[in-house]
């Protein structure tokens, strides 16, 4: 059986993490719909960067856009906008379907420059819904601590949102309490709770790729230090999403989620983000095979679903090895090394790198704008 199907027996739902016009065109995205289990499609700044600015595929609508007067920043929401509407028609069928209303959606990111502005994520994010106008699209929120009003104030008017760029384990607990917030917001307002999802994004191979270097410092220093440091190589990234899952367990329990539950409300699931390998001593599939298990999310690179489809293994292994994994967060003090401290880098990093792209995509898009402005101004 083809391993991408073979995951839904646990539960667990496979998104792409990746979009461009090509994909779309091409019947490539609809052939994963139809014959890989695909149930979403996640994007950000660097992914729109490589498909806008690394092709001639939008050049003739920039074109067009350009003569029109618009802006660089203009055409690149139109662009964007553009491609997730007709990602998200792609995978209406799969939304509509009663068995599986919290798959089919793709994910649409606000500017990364409004990383640490709540009121202007707030507005980006409302204009973003209705410039897409699709019921299965998703906002994508950072969890900044700016980012977790707006999530709330989102929420609340019904907008689905995808919480981004969570690291540590205390930031995901305030990302499920906005969450929450936001539905409780809702249902006072006097609003129906049906029909909003929310998905919380723990990214994972970024963990490893800061620790690891750390661990392996102390590592090399020797001792019975060095011994515990070297034994938590590689496992931080994995541990700190299992002790997640049994947070999400947790706070999606218990009377005061139980009566949002029986107004219709659906738990904010967790998804696996970051999950292409960056370190060539790991398998490629660390953060896919180690980490399935129910009411989850696994968004993976289209070079990473490639290579589970063709020697994945499906196995129920999020809760497996939990005691080791308390272990090694545990661990992680004894040999120097604080995680919060560790994953509040991450989260600055985390913005930086999608500001970065970001600002090439614009740069790209103005490029292509001028010039056909000055084509356009050049006489017949």
């Amino acid at each position: 059986m083809n391993p991408l199907v073979d995951i839904r027996r646990f539960d667990q739902s496979l998104w792409l993490d990746f979009i461009s016009r090509k994909v779309l065109q091409n019947g490539e995205l609809k052939a994963r719909i139809d014959h890989d289990a695909l149930r979403g499609v996640t994007s950000n700044p660097a992914i729109f960067e490589k498909a806008i600015g690394g092709s001639a595929d939008y050049d003739d609508t920039i074109k067009a856009q350009a003569q029109q007067g618009k802006s660089a920043e203009d055409i690149y929401v139109g662009l964007a906008v553009a491609d997730v509407q007709a990602a998200c028609d792609l995978f209406k069928g799969l939304y509509d379907s009663h068995d599986n209303s919290s798959d089919g959606y793709v994910s649409l990111e606000v500017s990364p420059k409004l990383a640490h502005d709540t009121e202007g994520t707030i507005a980006e994010g409302r204009q973003l819904w209705q410039d897409v106008s699709r019921p299965n699209v998703m906002i994508k929120v950072p969890a900044t601590l700016e980012g977790l009003p707006a999530i709330r104030t989102l929420i609340s008017e019904g907008i689905n949102v995808n919480v981004t760029l969570i690291f540590g384990l205390d930031r995901y607990k305030a990302v499920t309490e906005a969450f929450i917030a936001g539905l409780e917001d809702r249902v006072n307002a006097g609003h129906s709770l049906e029909h909003i999802d929310s998905v919380a994004s723990f990214f994972l191979s970024r963990i490893d790729v800061l620790i690891d270097p750390q661990l392996e410092k102390i590592a090399a220093e020797g001792g019975e230090k060095g011994q515990l440091a070297q034994s938590l190589v590689g496992e931080v990234a994995i541990a700190s999403a299992k002790q997640a899952y049994q947070l999400y367990k947790e706070i999606f329990a218990g009377p005061r989620w139980q009566a949002l539950a029986d107004k219709g409300a659906n738990t904010q699931r967790l998804l696996w983000a970051s999950t292409g390998n960056k370190n060539p001593k790991y398998d490629d599939l660390k953060y896919v095979e180690g980490l399935i298990g129910p009411k989850t999310v696994d968004t993976v690179p289209v070079e990473t679903m490639d290579i589970f489809k063709q020697r994945g293994k499906s196995a129920n292994t999020l809760e497996q090895g939990l005691d080791h994994a308390q272990q090694v967060l545990r661990d992680l003090p004894k040999v120097g090394i604080d995680l919060n401290a560790q994953t509040e880098q991450l989260e600055k990093e985390g913005v930086q790198k999608f500001i970065e792209p970001f600002g090439k995509l614009i740069d790209s898009v103005e490029k292509k704008r001028q010039a056909a402005v000055g084509e356009a101004k050049q006489p017949a």
